[in-house]
């Protein structure tokens, strides 16, 4: 479809997040024009006028579980080991790919209201996020979660060269939960098989001071370290959460070209701690964003996100100034996209996948319009989307899922939830 969008404002962050006036034409999946208006004779299947409102690249949330919907305020108020120990992996444990499929697209619905175009995705049921996913037209890469319990390495290889290239919108990276959920021969298997493959690793990560002191007491040294002496950044990839990052680490992780994925709605609700953002940014780390699962955060609110991650760095270095709203912006929508080789959607380019969002700027807060990138950080809500366009395909207009039946999605995971809350 060949869509015109004229009469707005547009913030390409490609080079920063300045502000213009023009129009944005959309030729299939791709970008095909970006700048001032001007005349065409273009065919147009639809052309819009944005009214002076903003277009922007849609948000990266590049840390999530979406298939933990199904225990939205279910397990709250716990630290991290006995929310996941008790609460989290019994409840797993009885979950079908076939449930998963289904909570995943209750998750993609949210992420479309907060205008969330990408998401990385860690969970149990990889093909049956892939199939949630490309049926709803949301972009994904599955991270797989591989630990202990499984699944065997076998299935992970099997997954990295089946999933990839099997649905456009959707990849596959290789990952694994955590340093504490696997052993030490695990993760020199591990090793093996991304040195074979040459592909980054993604991984949670020095989330709780717990966490780091039991990697110290089993091997003398951080989480970070340890998978430095096997070998496991020498392709690059992500570390999920680095609330406990030591100035040792970061020298490792900027060696490395290992990005950090902070999640500071969910270390805020689980009492984890505050990531140190300004330092990494002044070492030159690069710093994505994600909401975690919607169990852990509970929302998936990628303005929520924004505004706390800003809001706590500056509470952590007594601050005002630090991680200011132009970073804040960057990392949720251009870093995210690099830290999962996506390039492709990462600004409002010619030639760039057609992954764009509309932000309605004719609500209370967002005037005056003094300075929007502020304005979408520290007053904006997803009651602001006013659009999310994925792939050239618009999936969400004016408080409207697109071809989506709504209902029956609820009465499916109302079932599913139903099932596992007293277990």
């Amino acid at each position: 479809m060949n869509i015109r969008f004229y009469n707005a404002r547009i913030m390409t962050m490609k080079d920063g997040v300045d502000v213009f006036e023009g129009e944005l034409w959309v030729k299939g999946n791709r970008i095909d024009y970006v700048g001032e208006s001007k005349s065409s004779n273009v065919i147009w299947d639809k052309e819009i006028d944005c009214e002076k409102n903003l277009l922007m690249p849609g948000f990266k949330d590049v840390h999530t579980h979406s298939g933990m919907t199904a225990f939205r305020s279910l397990a709250d108020d716990l630290n991290l080991q006995d929310w996941l120990n008790n609460m989290i992996f019994p409840r797993e444990a009885v979950m079908s790919g076939e449930d998963i499929y289904w909570l995943t697209k209750l998750a993609i619905l949210e992420y479309l209201t907060t205008g969330v175009t990408l998401i990385a995705d860690m969970y149990l049921t990889p093909e049956t996020i892939l199939d949630s996913c490309a049926d709803m037209g949301m972009r994904c890469e599955i991270v797989s979660g591989l630990n202990k319990f499984g699944p065997t390495l076998q299935v992970l290889e099997d997954r990295y060269n089946n999933l990839n290239g099997k649905n456009p919108l959707v990849g596959f990276k290789m990952g694994v939960h955590a340093e504490y959920t696997c052993d030490r021969e695990l993760l020199e298997e591990v090793s093996k098989l991304i040195h074979k493959y040459e592909a980054p690793l993604y991984v949670h990560m020095s989330e709780t001071t717990t966490e780091v002191e039991g990697c110290k007491e089993r091997y003398g040294i951080s989480p970070v370290a340890l998978f430095e002496e096997l070998g496991l950044w020498d392709f690059g990839g992500s570390i999920y959460h680095g609330v406990w990052c030591d100035d040792a680490d970061m020298e490792i992780l900027k060696k490395r070209n290992i990005s950090v994925i902070t999640n500071p709605g969910s270390n805020t609700k689980l009492a984890s701690g505050i990531a140190p953002i300004a330092k990494y940014l002044d070492k030159g780390i690069l710093v994505g964003l994600g909401t975690d699962g919607p169990s852990s955060n509970n929302c998936l609110d990628m303005f929520r996100e924004m505004f706390l991650v800003t809001g706590l760095a500056k509470l952590k270095d007594m601050d005002p100034k630090a991680v200011g709203a132009d970073e804040v912006l960057k990392m949720a929508c251009v870093n995210g996209a690099i830290s999962l080789d996506h390039e492709d959607c990462s600004d409002l380019s010619e030639g760039k996948l057609a992954d764009v969002i509309m932000i309605d700027l004719k609500q209370p807060n967002m005037q005056p319009i003094l300075n929007i990138p502020k304005n979408i950080v520290y007053s904006g809500s997803k009651s602001n989307v006013k659009m999310t366009m994925i792939d050239g395909k618009i999936l969400y207009m004016n408080g409207e899922f697109i071809d989506t039946d709504v209902d029956l999605i609820y009465e499916k995971c109302a079932q599913i939830t139903e099932k596992l809350k007293d277990i």
